[in-house]
């Protein structure tokens, strides 16, 4: 018969290299789970009618006992098995103020991240967590919610879903009285410093020859480097952004970038260099799809996940890790090596120009962004294709005739 489990049992766990858990003999569906850290935490686990597995977390393991914890597993077991949300909310849900947020901030504000900030809470955070009363989760509770997705999805990933919270938080204590947010300064997870990740010569030649053999996807990647804009304003290319002359004729195409609302500056209008042109050519066209780098659904394409690994692996091995953004910043850095002054390739990448300038110096720059993209191309084709210079002869010297 297993032995069962005590206050000391639990306190005498220890941590392994990967996140674990332990059963409670005593009430089967009670689990200590503990992380690579030492953190402790008791966790009810059973399914629900229809066969879905719900994970409940119940507290922290160094401040419960565990006689308290197999009390509220006996509850949320019960609760659970019966169709019914693991713990009965008293006021407002993190659910309900989750969807009041989105309403009365973010949708009001028109904030572009909302597809994004929707995605990542449907994919951290579980329907039992979203059931939970908002103004009784703790701090450990969110720092419970971090680890486990740190654990499976990366430190990176926990600080966006934090900052989510973190806003959320602060967003409903502006609302109500006597709240306030359990949050604190440093529960982020990564100290990311600023990326200064630039592809060099090899490299670039190395993505310019797979882009060349990977269909749509490849063609995103090589005029993101061709143009340094950022990967909004290329993916969402439409076919009617580009004006109807065709290459070659006497005016080159232009391509217009579609301003939306609460967008940070772009290029504008632009003349689009040869190389570039010469992607848009190859490109299938699609009726009912408007968007220059077509997808599935009338929607343009993927750009991350699968695309990229797959990418990525056509690579020469030992190739460093580089991400759709270091592009950008290639193209920046081939900018100022082929000789475009700084202040018009800011202009040529979008970057808005501060200070009194930018209300008072409306002139359009089209010409000179035009020939900025022209000279990062002509420096792209020399670095893809290396123009190899035959050395002279060395002369005989002139002998003295006899």
């Amino acid at each position: 018969m297993p032995r069962k489990m005590t206050d000391t049992g639990v306190a005498a766990l220890k941590p392994r290299a990967a996140r674990y858990t332990k059963p409670d003999p005593e009430l089967r569906g009670l689990l200590v789970r503990i992380q690579p850290s030492g953190t402790k935490s008791f966790w009810a686990v059973t399914r629900q009618p229809g066969g879905k597995q719900v994970w409940t977390r119940i507290g922290p393991a160094d401040a419960m006992a565990i006689e308290a914890a197999r009390e509220q597993a006996r509850s949320i077991l019960q609760r659970v098995r019966a169709g019914l949300p693991a713990v009965e909310a008293k006021g407002e849900t993190f659910g309900a103020v989750i969807d009041g947020w989105l309403k009365r901030h973010v949708d009001s504000n028109g904030l572009r991240s909302r597809d994004k900030i929707v995605d990542l809470l449907g994919r951290h955070v579980s329907a039992e967590f979203r059931a939970r009363e908002f103004t009784t989760i703790r701090r450990s509770e969110i720092v419970a919610l971090l680890d486990h997705i740190e654990d499976d999805h990366g430190a990176p990933q926990a600080d966006l879903v934090l900052g989510i919270i973190r806003r959320v938080m602060f967003w409903y204590a502006s609302r109500v009285d006597d709240y306030t947010p359990p949050i604190i300064r440093g529960m982020q997870r990564s100290k990311q410093k600023p990326r200064e990740r630039i592809l060099d010569d090899g490299e670039i030649r190395a993505v310019w020859k797979v882009a060349g053999e990977s269909g749509t996807y490849g063609a995103l990647v090589l005029l993101l480097l061709l143009t340094g804009q950022r990967l909004s304003a290329v993916l969402k290319m439409k076919w009617n952004d580009l004006s109807s002359t065709r290459w070659p004729a006497n005016e080159p195409p232009t391509w217009t970038v579609a301003t939306e609302s609460r967008e940070k500056s772009n290029i504008g209008k632009v003349r689009l260099p040869a190389a570039a042109l010469a992607i848009l050519e190859k490109l299938p066209r699609f009726a009912g799809n408007p968007y220059v780098l077509a997808g599935r659904g009338g929607m343009h394409i993927a750009y991350s996940g699968n695309p990229k690994r797959a990418f990525d692996a056509k690579l020469p091995k030992g190739t460093p890790n580089w991400t759709l953004h270091d592009l950008r910043r290639t193209a920046r850095s081939l900018m100022s090596r082929a000789g475009v002054q700084a202040d018009i390739a800011e202009r040529a990448l979008g970057h808005a120009i501060k200070g009194v300038r930018s209300v008072y110096d409306r002139h359009a720059y089209f010409e000179e962004k035009s020939a900025a993209l022209a000279k990062l191309a002509d420096l792209i084709d020399s670095i893809i294709s290396p123009r190899v210079v035959p050395m002279a002869r060395k002369r005989e010297p002139l002998r003295p005739s006899r």
